[in-house]
């Protein structure tokens, strides 16, 4: 369901929960991130009518998921501010070709894979983690990315015929899995 083209590491799993405080803090900014791609794509894309709403109920979802994060931070007496962030999604918007309609469909399916991987880092932080309240908070939003994931690949296809947007899918997956083989020191959502 999620054409993901790896699959999280154990030595991942074993650096997050290691590290929850600052996986914590990443999962706020990158809840902030994930709004301002909607938006963002709300913006540039502001003619096409489906986009537009679905993109306003995922800042909206993003935003709510945001706060929720603070307050579980709050709860926590962990204190929320700036990180350095893991190059994840930098490297993967290096990829988007230039040219539209093609930009469009690499933004949407860029964003989808985010998604994706959002949503297979919840489910095993769900299944690894010893913090009940964690586990369950994260097997909830576990729906939510997935939904957003589908949203941002069906807009995709509305820009490019869908064996192309299939095709181009692949080889951003299989180039997100690639800068996921990076070693990352930093405990990040997305290293």
């Amino acid at each position: 369901m999620l054409g993901l083209k790896s699959k999280t590491s154990m030595r991942w799993v074993q650096q997050v929960t290691e590290n929850l405080e600052e996986v914590l803090i990443d999962h706020a900014h990158c809840e902030k991130k994930a709004a301002r791609t909607a938006m963002n794509l709300l913006c540039a894309y502001d003619t096409h009518i489906d986009l537009c709403r679905e993109m306003t109920l995922i800042i909206a979802e993003e935003l709510e998921h945001f706060e929720q994060v603070r307050v579980l931070l709050a709860q926590r007496g962990i204190r929320f501010g700036r990180q350095q962030p893991a190059a994840y999604g930098k490297e993967l918007n290096k990829l988007v070709r230039s040219d539209e309609p093609d930009r469009a469909v690499d933004r949407l399916l860029i964003a989808g894979l985010i998604e994706a991987r959002s949503c297979e880092r919840f489910a095993v932080l769900r299944d690894h983690i010893e913090d009940s309240e964690l586990r369950k908070f994260y097997g909830d939003l576990f729906q939510s990315e997935a939904r957003h994931h589908m949203t941002y690949l069906k807009l995709a296809r509305t820009f490019a015929p869908a064996e192309s947007v299939t095709s181009r899918l692949r080889s951003l997956a299989i180039a997100e899995s690639l800068i996921l083989e990076q070693p990352g020191t930093l405990p990040r959502m997305h290293s």
